[in-house]
């Protein structure tokens, strides 16, 4: 019974360390250098510097000279941050004050509750430190905060409700560029949502569940879903199911955009259209909270896309975690080292899908509404209807 209950009371201490590095060690510092990274590509773009100066103002403390970071500027997301935190804290006298403080959390919290059920890494195995401090070990820790069966239906359930943050911010704001843009982000859910659910379809009839640490399993042993042969085989049935894999990939990827209201699709904030869209009349950390949350989701996004179609924490040759696969060469290294390796390959790809969101955002012009609702209805839900019976047919005829 003793054994028991540290059994459980080691999940829950486990389960609590992860959610905080997760939140304050990885998250929140990769929406702040996202920022600077986004300035840094923009500007790299339009052929101009961007933020390059901002380090540790070392003067005040009797230096002759301020310290700059590697590259300059890499001080900057701690200076922004410091001017939201310092900012007055504007509530307009016109607004439903209820509402318009609950509708930046109604943002926020969705985000980050979709982090919990992906999965960042393998596992860690940490045993040859609790064998001395407990007496026993308590078997790899897996690296997901909630590793449940139905891992893709709850990011579908769990995102598709920060839109009623954005409309209740348009709503109490009380004026009318805020309400225009929050009746916007409800027709762009609706456009994007059917085709963002249909597109998953081939994924379980190929997988046959919905757990995503068992759909990155599946990639490492039996090749990504983008690239089916980085486990050296080949079949026809790999060959004839990647096109409506990239169907999937593609309407998948674009209907992110449209999720985490990036450009091409960022109509509910159309700066040139609607001033600042939902947020226009709000200032100071509420602001900072959609700000956060828009790059927290982006962040979540691109880690779904690669736990789905890019084998999530796995990279040929390398171990996993537990000493599974890879080199065989490589297997003389203790365990907990490839779990670190496995998180860092993880983020790796998730660093490089920011990129491109970012370099989406500074190339493509800005779709018109007609133009969104027209690419949802007619085009990607018919296509990603298509897509399933597609699949079916491919999967009866070339059986495993």
């Amino acid at each position: 019974m003793d054994t028991l209950l540290s059994y459980d009371w080691f999940f829950i201490a486990t389960s609590l360390v992860k959610t905080l590095v997760i939140i304050f060690g990885v998250i929140l510092p990769m929406v702040s250098y996202s920022v600077y990274a986004e300035r840094r590509v923009s500007a790299l773009i339009q052929d101009r510097l961007g933020p390059n100066r901002v380090g540790f103002p070392t003067t005040l403390l009797g230096f002759k000279k301020d310290l700059q970071l590697f590259l300059g500027g890499l001080g900057q997301p701690i200076a922004d941050g410091l001017k939201f935190i310092l900012k007055e804290d504007f509530t307009p006298a016109h607004v439903n004050k209820f509402y318009f403080w609950l509708a930046p959390i109604l943002v926020i919290v969705p985000a980050l509750l979709t982090l919990a059920v992906l999965p960042f890494g393998s596992s860690l195995d940490f045993d040859f430190i609790f064998q001395r401090i407990f007496g026993h070990g308590f078997g790899p820790v897996k690296m997901v905060i909630a590793d449940i069966d139905v891992g893709i239906l709850f990011v579908f359930a769990i995102s598709s409700l920060s839109v009623y943050g954005i409309v209740l911010a348009g709503w109490s704001s009380n004026s009318k560029y805020p309400f225009l843009g929050g009746v916007r982000s409800t027709s762009q859910m609706i456009s994007y949502e059917l085709s963002i659910g249909l597109s998953v379809i081939p994924l379980f009839m190929i997988f046959g569940k919905l757990n995503l640490s068992a759909i990155v399993r599946f990639q490492a042993e039996h090749g990504w879903l983008l690239f089916p042969f980085t486990n050296g085989e080949f079949t026809w049935q790999k060959i004839a199911l990647w096109v409506p894999c990239f169907i999937s990939f593609i309407i998948f990827m674009v209907s992110v955009f449209a999720e985490t209201n990036r450009l091409p699709f960022d109509l509910p904030e159309a700066e040139t259209e609607l001033v600042a869209g939902y947020h226009t009349e709000y200032s100071s950390m509420k602001f900072a909270l959609f700000f956060l949350a828009e790059y927290t989701a982006m962040i979540a996004g691109s880690g779904l896309v690669v736990a789905l179609f890019l084998g999530g924490w796995h990279l040929p040759f390398i171990p996993d975690g537990a000493g599974n696969g890879g080199l065989e060469i490589l297997h003389h290294l203790p365990n907990w080292i490839w779990g670190f390796v496995n998180i860092g390959v993880f983020f790796g790809k998730v660093s490089v899908l920011i990129i491109f969101f970012i370099w989406v955002r500074w190339t493509l012009p800005r779709f018109r509404f007609d133009q969104l609702m027209r690419l949802g209805w007619i085009w990607f839900f018919e296509i990603a209807l298509v897509n399933i019976f597609l699949t079916a047919g491919v999967l009866a005829l070339f059986p495993n």
